[in-house]
């Protein structure tokens, strides 16, 4: 078989496998850096499936997860018609109730849970009505960027564990077997409210909050700070934003950009008219 007819016979039938199939096989080979190649039923000339190590079953040492030569029944999370290739959990068919569940949700539904742990990276939320998840405190996760609006300093600052939240369901992940939520989503995005009654070339008073070594941030309206960079804190250049302003300090200060889709505010301190000073 050329290559030509190679890539044709492999496109027409993966085109017959869908997401949230259920695909069986042989495992081919092993490696710990690509998970398991998997030899598919009706497709023997070269393995086209794939479990990556994320998506082996959980609470098992790898090593016993999958053996060479076992048949192995998997849920298609990925089709790659381009790249040849079937993405597979073996995690999702080992926790079927968990994976119907997540799988049933819609983007924008509200889900209600408990705070159930706090970690740097993000927060996790046991589901009011969800199963348990095998591996994470809850089956409920809630990013770091996703918890407020505001600027914040720990996730602790927002949320308690024992806490009970309700947030928006925003997608199903399939690596983790869990619901991203956003808490977050359930207030209106306060900076689109300020966009939406303040406009470029205005001038606004704040108090400046927090000094980096390329500007200063300051605070115009409750939760929404700009940066006024180094070049606009004064007409004279100057080396660091201590030479001319200090945390706390109240500010004129004139909007110069409002990116609403990046939520960024640029100011300037330079800019202030005279009257307004």
């Amino acid at each position: 078989m050329d290559e030509a007819s190679d890539d044709q016979a492999i496109g027409s039938f993966l085109s017959t496998i869908h997401v949230g199939d259920l695909c069986s096989g042989v495992a081919t080979e092993i490696t710990r850096s690509h998970g398991v190649a998997v030899t598919l039923d009706g497709f023997t000339a070269k393995p086209l499936g794939s479990v990556w190590p994320l998506d082996l079953p959980w609470g098992r040492p790898r090593a016993e997860a999958v053996q060479v030569g076992q048949r192995i029944t998997a849920e298609v999370l990925a089709v790659d018609l381009e790249g040849g290739h079937v993405r597979l959990s073996l995690a999702a068919t080992e926790n079927p109730e968990l994976w119907t569940f997540l799988n049933r949700l819609d983007r924008g539904e509200i889900l209600s849970g408990t705070i159930a742990a706090i970690e740097s990276f993000g927060v996790f939320v046991a589901l009011d009505d969800g199963p348990d998840h095998p591996v994470f405190p809850g089956v409920g996760f809630i990013t770091i960027p996703e918890l407020s609006w505001s600027r914040f300093e720990a996730a602790s600052d927002i949320v308690q564990v024992g806490e009970h939240v309700s947030c928006e369901f925003l997608q199903f992940d399939t690596w983790n077997g869990e619901a991203r939520l956003s808490l977050r989503a359930m207030k209106p995005d306060p900076f689109q409210v300020f966009a939406d009654g303040h406009a470029v070339g205005q001038t606004l008073r704040g108090v400046v909050t927090k000094l980096i070594p390329f500007g200063a941030f300051v605070q115009v309206a409750d939760g929404i700070e700009g940066l006024v960079h180094l070049d606009e804190l004064a007409w004279t250049p100057v080396k660091t934003p201590e030479d001319v302003i200090q945390v706390g300090d109240a500010v004129s200060v004139v909007v110069i950009d409002l990116d609403r889709e990046r939520r960024r505010l640029a100011l300037s301190r330079r800019q202030v008219p005279v009257s307004a000073q």
